[in-house]
């Protein structure tokens, strides 16, 4: 059997009192409202106790909330905060540089935006680093804080391997023929180059292939790329070596041997024509070529006295 408890209400057909009506009808509120209806009668009755200067403070608190709320709507947050870590002794004084051969530490700087007042707290280390790869020479760079007052940035270079002419235009070249930036000095005149359209991603190859004979690679003072399918190689004194598309080892090799038998490189020639595999054609300079039809002229006509005589 089941117990039903509740409040007993007026008898049957009468009439509910003022009183009872008050009681059932009047308003009960939330749970978090009665704790802060509580809170507010126990400050007003003088039970909680409030510190000196609590109010002053409050003031103060409230007025910097809304400050720091505007200026993040303005878009001025960063400002102060890069203003307030300065002054309290975050400006950076110190930039150290590594890795950086043809980099100039001018250019790192000026690209960082430092300025004496940066501070380093503010400082974005990952934007920095985005930025200096971005720099010709630069291959990859890291960007470290060291506090109070220092960064540390450190460089990975790209290697020049090679000076590719394209027209007019002169450019320092890595080994896979990417363009590292233009050539500006003469600091780079050691390196070999390459001449023409799709020389930049052919040479590597071809001058891997050339180590194989060196007594003419150090004389090459041009590689000329030709149509996009072979070589020809100028030589430091004028002459004009024409390689075929295919077979260049073979070629190079029967160059080498007319070198080392007959001295071919040091005769008055233009130029050597390797392209047919049967025959080797040598272009005579114009001086020269002169000087042998003169000399034709004469064994000529000294034959034809000769033969007047007779």
């Amino acid at each position: 059997m089941f117990a039903l408890i509740g409040k007993r209400g007026p008898a049957a057909g009468s009439r509910p009192t003022h009183a009872a009506m008050g009681s059932d009808e009047r308003m009960v509120l939330p749970r978090p409202m009665r704790r802060v209806v509580r809170f507010c009668v126990s400050l007003a009755t003088g039970r909680i106790h409030v510190p000196a200067h609590a109010g002053t403070v409050s003031v103060f608190a409230m007025f910097g909330i809304v400050g720091l709320y505007g200026m993040s709507l303005g878009g001025h947050a960063k400002d102060v905060a890069q203003a307030t870590t300065s002054a309290a002794g975050f400006a950076i004084e110190k930039v150290m540089v590594s890795g950086n051969a043809q980099t100039s530490e001018i250019d790192i700087l000026q690209l960082l935006g430092l300025d004496g007042t940066t501070s380093l707290v503010s400082m974005d280390v990952e934007a920095a680093r985005l930025k200096l790869s971005d720099l010709p020479w630069v291959e990859s760079a890291e960007v470290r804080k060291l506090y109070p007052r220092t960064i540390e940035v450190t460089l990975k270079e790209r290697e020049a391997f090679g000076i590719w002419q394209h027209g007019s235009e002169l450019s320092l070249i890595e080994k896979d023929g990417s363009v590292i930036a233009p050539l500006r000095d003469n600091k780079f005149a050691s390196l070999p180059l390459f001449v023409g359209r799709d020389a930049e991603t052919a040479a590597a190859v071809f001058d891997k292939e050339m180590e194989k004979w060196p007594d003419i690679r150090h004389r090459v003072r041009a590689y000329v790329r030709v149509a996009g399918r072979r070589w020809d190689l100028h030589l430091d004194n004028g002459i004009v070596i024409n390689l075929p598309e295919e077979k260049v080892d073979e070629a190079l090799g029967l160059l080498s041997r007319f070198e080392a038998q007959e001295g071919v490189l040091e005769r008055d020639i233009a130029g050597i024509d390797l392209r047919l595999a049967d025959r080797t054609t040598v272009r005579l300079t114009a001086g020269a070529a002169e000087r042998r039809g003169e000399a034709l002229a004469a064994r000529a006509k000294a034959l034809k006295k000769a033969g007047g005589q007779t």
